[in-house]
């Protein structure tokens, strides 16, 4: 009914306001969290960032180290191997050998003595003594590489145990002027000189170094673990080469243990060993996950406050509106009958009259009045004429039931039923309808019937609904004096172009 529908068009806006506000702030909220989320990864990215560079500079300041040191040795090694070619060096006295073939490099802390083999591997020269006892390297590795090579130019062995420490092994060829191999000058950096270098650092239990040959083979790695030193990566299937190239990095879980870290490895190519320093990536986001949970604890307190503050409001609106259509029902209702009253009627006849005549559709109307009503008032009492007024309006209820249609008490006993897009016909068997029902109804009561009066006509322009209710109306005197409860259809002139 028209009722509902008016209903449902007031309420409406209300439903509409407080779903912008839930939308809005839970669009709002959205954004912000959207903004939040976004700032964090850039300060996660940054955190990273700044992990990857200091780890970066370590790495290649450890190189750095070993480098040099490393072409402090070698450039001994030369001088040895370049100075055993001298015709003098076989005639001279030993300790004048000693002086001739060693410089003080090779007496540093860490540095193993120089030795010189011949060609069948056995020791002929030391440097840290003028007889030195019988040895034979002919079976090492170090010695077989630069007897199959001549170009093998300085060699840097796996670590190893040499002369009662663990140390890398570096050696040279010795060649004669036709190229001949003479022998081996070999020499050793110790584990010591490592863990001294490593022990300066300022790192984390967890962080680590690896010293790496090219052939990614560890030579040295913090924490210490022989079962680990002397492996080569190669062997590990679940570890690429890809994953770290000169001078990048890689996050996730490495090839020696199962802590996800933060890799990087230094970037000189021009270096015999490389090296790679990892932090767990739990230290490297640990500023930023105490930053990010108190960041997301702000933001979603504020979400939270946010969302119910906005569903305190939406109640209210709601509560408003219901209180607003409330009202408005109450302003626009009939008390006694349950039907629109005659303001609401007014209202509503003007709407659908003006959309009639933009859509050239017919609009009719049943004026309905109780017959003999006064009488029965006055015969039974107002209370009794109250209870036939109600019926009248329920039966009116039951026989018009579409939407746009409007029933409404007109004034006194007298009713009104709007019937938007209705023909003459319709409106006439809607008011046999009406009639009908309540002479049905009444026949268990005091006798009771209504006259209609029924009118139906396209609006034209120039032309306004009064001219509607005056036809209806005066249909209904006319059943009135014809009898009373019949139903009656107005004449209305040809101009108002009837349905």
């Amino acid at each position: 009914m028209l009722a509902g529908w008016r209903e449902g068009t007031a309420r409406r806006p209300w439903r509409i306001s407080a779903k912008l506000l839930i939308i809005s702030s839970v669009v709002t909220v959205i954004g912000f969290s959207a903004i939040c989320v976004n700032v964090m990864l850039d300060m996660r990215h940054g955190e990273e960032a700044l992990a990857r560079q200091t780890l970066e500079n370590l790495a290649t300041t450890i190189e750095a180290d070993i480098s040099r040191n490393i072409e402090i040795y070698d450039l001994s090694l030369k001088a040895v191997a370049s100075n055993m070619l001298l015709p003098e060096i076989g005639t001279v006295s030993k300790s004048i050998r000693q002086l001739i073939l060693f410089d003080h490099a090779t007496t540093a802390r860490h540095f193993g003595a120089i030795q010189v083999f011949d060609a069948d591997g056995k020791l002929t020269i030391d440097a840290s003594t003028l007889d030195p006892l019988p040895e034979n390297r002919a079976d090492e590795e170090y010695f077989r590489v630069h007897r199959d090579n001549p170009n093998a130019g300085l060699f840097i062995s796996r670590p190893m145990l040499f002369r009662g420490a663990y140390a890398i092994v570096l050696s040279r060829r010795v060649s004669d002027q036709d190229g001949g191999f003479m022998g081996v000058v070999a020499g050793s950096i110790r584990f010591s000189y490592f863990h001294e270098l490593f022990e300066r650092l300022n790192l984390d239990p967890q962080d680590t170094i690896t010293v790496l040959k090219r052939d990614r083979t560890i030579m040295m790695r913090r924490p210490f673990d022989l079962d680990v030193i002397g492996k080569n990566l190669s062997d590990r299937q679940n570890w690429r080469a890809d994953n770290l190239k000169e001078g990048g990095s890689f996050a996730g879980q490495g090839p020696v243990d199962a802590t996800p870290r933060l890799y990087v490895r230094s970037g000189s190519t021009a270096t015999p060993l490389f090296v790679v320093a990892g932090k767990p990536l739990g230290a490297v986001f640990e500023l930023w996950q105490k930053e990010a949970l108190r960041i997301g604890a702000v933001v979603l307190v504020l979400a939270l406050f946010v969302l119910g503050s906005t569903a305190v409001l939406a109640r209210e609106i709601g509560r408003r509106a219901k209180a607003e259509n409330k009202l408005e029902e109450m302003a626009t209702t009939d008390a006694l009958t349950g039907l629109r009253n005659r303001r609401k009627f007014d209202s509503v006849i003007d709407v659908e009259w003006r959309r009639a005549m933009r859509q050239k559709t017919p609009v009719a109307l049943l004026m309905i009045d109780a017959d003999h009503f006064k009488a029965y008032n006055d015969t039974f009492g107002h209370q009794a004429g109250d209870q036939v007024l109600v019926g009248i309006a329920i039966c009116i209820s039951d026989s018009v039931r579409r939407a746009g249609d409007c029933p409404a008490r007109y004034g006194g006993e007298e009713f009104a039923v709007l019937l938007p897009d209705t023909s003459e016909a319709n409106a006439f068997k809607i008011a046999e309808t009406i009639r009908c029902k309540v002479q049905g109804w009444s026949d268990d009561q005091a006798s009771t019937t209504v006259s209609c009066g029924i009118a139906s006509l396209v609006p034209a322009a120039g032309m306004d609904w009064s001219i509607l209710v005056t036809a209806a109306d005066k249909a209904l005197y006319a059943a009135k004096a014809g009898g009373r409860n019949q139903s009656v259809v107005a004449n209305i002139p040809k101009l108002s172009l009837v349905a």
